[in-house]
C-alpha cells in the first residue's frame, strides 16, 4: 500500500517538473485581444492544475476576471477616443 502510494507521488511529481519545465512561447501583448487571450489560457491553466485548491482556483479566477473586465472596458474608451479624434481631425480639415 505505502509502495503504491510512493509510486502515485512520485508520478505526479514527475509530470509537474515535466510541466514547469515547458515554457510557453513569448507573446506580445499589443492589442486587448492579446491580453484578453492569454487571460484565457490562464484561466484554463489554473482549472487544470491538480496542485491548487478549490479556494485558491477561485481567488486567482476571480483576480483573472476582473483584470479581463478592466481590459474590456479600457479596449471599448480607447475606441471611443479614436472616434472622437477621427471626428475632430475632420471637423478641423473643413474649417
Amino acid at each position: 500500500m505505502i509502495k503504491q502510494r510512493i509510486q502515485h507521488l512520485e508520478s505526479l511529481l514527475f509530470r509537474h517538473e515535466r510541466h514547469a519545465r515547458s515554457q510557453p512561447p513569448p507573446r506580445p501583448l499589443q492589442t486587448v485581444r492579446d491580453v484578453i487571450d492569454l487571460l484565457e489560457e490562464q484561466a484554463q491553466a489554473i482549472r487544470s492544475d491538480p496542485w491548487s485548491s478549490t479556494v485558491e482556483k477561485a481567488r486567482a479566477l476571480a483576480y483573472l476576471a476582473s483584470v479581463a473586465r478592466r481590459t474590456m472596458e479600457t479596449g471599448v474608451i480607447a475606441e471611443r477616443m479614436e472616434i472622437l479624434e477621427t471626428v475632430l481631425r475632420q471637423r478641423k480639415g473643413s474649417r
